[in-house]
């Protein structure tokens, strides 16, 4: 060992030593840093979704993406999902055309929509099975699909 320090004086050991506890401070400060900024963007999001479940409202359009979120939100009361369900149906209940026969791209969206409310902590049999049949009325030509990712979505419960 003193051959491989041997070679270091006291104050070159004493600059490693102080710029390593420099270092692992500042690794410290940035980790805290990290944590609280997450926490503090988590608060901001919620906050943005809960507004963005009492925007509709008044009646105004309200983007997929925004009512997607409020179904992701494992938070969200089924009042608000209920809510969020008849606004995708009002605003976005037609999904486009068939592509031959493969469904629009567009149709991902619709189908994440069926997964998260069958698999979603709050919601119910009711509200699954409205919105099942209220999109169905207004796309006949999904109804097998739809079908489909409602059982996907039932058989991925665990129950």
């Amino acid at each position: 060992m003193h051959e491989l320090f041997g070679t270091l004086s006291s104050m070159d050991i004493t600059l490693l030593i102080e710029s390593f506890i420099g270092l692992v401070t500042i690794l410290g400060f940035l980790l805290f840093f990290l944590l609280y900024v997450s926490k503090k963007k988590k608060k901001i999001l919620r906050e943005a979704v809960k507004s963005k479940s009492s925007l509709p409202k008044n009646d105004s359009f309200v983007s997929l993406e925004s009512l997607l979120q409020i179904i992701k939100d494992k938070k969200s009361t089924t009042k608000e999902l209920s809510e969020a369900l008849d606004l995708v149906l009002k605003h976005h209940g037609t999904i486009h055309p068939k592509l031959g026969v493969r469904t629009h791209p567009d149709f991902d969206v619709y189908g994440e929509i069926l997964l998260r409310i069958c698999r979603h902590p709050n919601t119910n049999t009711k509200l699954i099975l409205n919105f099942d049949k209220a999109l169905e009325a207004k796309n006949e030509a999904y109804k097998k699909d739809i079908n489909d990712f409602i059982t996907k979505g039932l058989n991925s419960r665990g129950v």
